[in-house]
């Protein structure tokens, strides 16, 4: 609830008397309002109508809807990781596609290769994940170091040793029971979708109505600001680092599961369409501020793009190409909506 005005009239101004009736303010959005905030998906709709119209035969189908949501649960969490940093003012966590794969490849290696317990094996995984972030919150918060040259390091790192641990081989043969919490389906879809949609509905109402959601912003737009108004800002730096270690950990364990197990290599293909997807959230539901539902819209908005795009003959470099001009043009319409706000 917004506080009482405590404005007065200026002298000279006609002040409303008691029958007079003061001019109602304009309550919903202005037509630019709703355009920014839906535009998206706005395009989103119009991106399926035209594919459905070239390709009716392949595109128009139930099995192309589900292809589109089966498959981008990675994405999800790795949003949901990169978001946790973000939102604080740390914009570049370049380790959290490295960290996932080396959660999604100890699973098989301990399970399989070692003989653990699949649902250890899987603990361990994601405390290995969570492991990692509180090193980067450490380096980055306590030690001053900057945010990319420890992310880039911490990725290179973590890529070589999923590597090394692999023994450079893809690495599969999971227990079917911990396939069931990744391919069990329902309403038609794989529970991973579901998972996504709670983690990032969930992370939105945090957002939007926690007292640690508004202190999130509230550091990510000024640390100094903040701190003199007593909010513990390196605390909360900190947390968000270690939070996103934990997303990357548990994504790294649903796709591993998902798929009977991980190739490390591929893990660094995760980077360009999460950094994509997030920046092109910041274009939708809330324009010029980073959100978990933006986000989501942004993940599927680009499934939907890349797949309309090899259905219709693209090869290999279109994902890149999408990728790459997508973020360009997010990270520029994100910059162009943060600088209206703030105005």
């Amino acid at each position: 609830m917004s506080a009482p005005s405590t404005e007065t009239a200026p002298t000279g101004t006609k002040q409303a008397t008691s029958g007079e009736q003061p001019v109602p303010h304009r309550r919903g959005f202005a037509t630019g309002e709703l355009i920014q905030r839906f535009g998206l998906i706005g395009l989103w709709l119009v991106v399926v109508v035209i594919y459905g119209a070239i390709e009716p035969d392949h595109f128009l189908r139930v099995s192309t809807l589900q292809t589109v949501f089966d498959s981008q649960t990675t994405l999800l969490f790795l949003a949901a990781a990169l978001l946790c940093t973000v939102i604080v003012g740390e914009f570049v966590d370049l380790s959290i596609a490295a960290n996932l794969g080396l959660s999604a490849t100890l699973l098989p290696i301990l399970a399989v290769n070692h003989g653990w317990n699949v649902w250890g094996a899987a603990a361990m995984a994601v405390v290995s994940s969570t492991l990692v972030g509180t090193i980067n919150g450490l380096l980055v918060v306590a030690c001053r170091i900057n945010t990319i040259v420890v992310t880039l390091g911490m990725s290179s790192l973590l890529l070589g040793i999923a590597l090394w641990i692999s023994d450079l081989t893809l690495v599969t043969g999971l227990d079917d029971s911990i396939a069931k919490i990744a391919i069990t389906e329902f309403l038609g879809l794989p529970v991973t979708f579901w998972y996504g949609a709670v983690v990032m509905a969930l992370f939105a109402y945090v957002l939007s109505y926690t007292p640690l959601g508004t202190h999130l912003r509230f550091v990510g737009s000024n640390h100094e600001v903040a701190r003199l108004a007593g909010v513990r800002v390196q605390r909360i730096r900190f947390g968000a680092f270690v939070a996103a270690g934990a997303f990357c950990g548990v994504g790294g364990v649903l796709s591993s599961a998902a798929l009977g197990g991980f190739d490390p290599n591929t893990s660094q293909t995760y980077l360009m369409p999460v950094f994509a997807a997030t920046y092109l959230g910041t274009a939708v539901i809330l324009p010029g501020r980073f959100n978990p539902i933006g986000a989501w819209i942004g993940v599927y908005f680009l499934a939907t793009g890349i797949l309309g795009l090899q259905l219709l003959g693209g090869t290999g470099w279109v994902a890149n190409v999408f990728y790459g001009g997508v973020l360009i043009i997010a990270v520029a319409a994100s910059t162009y909506l943060g600088r209206r706000r703030a105005a």
